[in-house]
């Protein structure tokens, strides 16, 4: 056996070793939370007040949408999907279902601005935002990409990209299950139904 051969053997056995301690990790984690993100404590200012999950009710969930008021499209439509799907729930379930809605946008999204907004979508809905590092501390725990992208040449000055996914989380700040964008109701009103028939 030769020299270099000992030394590409001892090589790929250093690598086969750390491929699969990585692997080991990635099913631990994943094993862990199910593909979700961490989640956990959302607690920012609102118009509703100082906003804590942990001051949801334990039968209650909180459908939880990171987004800003001067969204052209994405925003409006999740928030209507929200709307319409807890519409559509039991009444005595629709008490257990609470909207709240992230600003990404501090500088332009005073909570009166969010108050007037999510107005337009029930009385139910609740705004909350904070200072930039706050929100990228919950954004970060909850798998949430937000960036604001210049405009110049309009009269908004800037958009925000975001994700658009819909957070059912409960009062200990684990996230129940993860809806992906739609512009239909049907698969929040799917998860919800599922969700809250085991509570």
């Amino acid at each position: 056996m030769t020299r270099r051969w000992r030394i590409g053997l001892g090589a790929g056995l250093v690598l086969l070793a750390a491929a699969a301690a990585g692997l080991a990790l990635y099913q631990q984690r994943a094993a862990q939370d199910d593909g979700l993100p961490e989640g956990g404590p959302i607690e920012l200012p609102s118009t509703r007040g100082e906003f804590s999950l942990s001051r949801l009710a334990d039968d209650q969930l909180a459908v939880v949408f990171f987004g800003y008021t001067w969204c052209p499209d994405v925003c409006p439509m999740s928030l209507s999907v929200v709307r319409q799907a807890r519409r559509a729930l039991p009444e005595a379930q629709r008490r257990r279902v609470v909207p709240l809605m992230v600003s990404v946008d501090p500088e332009r999204d005073t909570l009166a601005r969010l108050e007037t907004y999510l107005g337009h979508f029930g009385e139910a809905f609740i705004g909350a935002t904070g200072s930039r590092e706050r929100l990228a501390d919950i954004a970060e725990r909850y798998g949430v990409v937000w960036r604001r992208v210049e405009t110049p040449e309009s009269a908004l000055d800037y958009t925000v990209d975001h994700t658009a996914s819909l957070y059912l989380v409960d009062r200990h700040g684990e996230i129940r299950r993860r809806v992906l964008h739609s512009p239909t109701p049907g698969p929040l009103q799917a998860a919800l139904e599922a969700e809250l028939g085991e509570g």
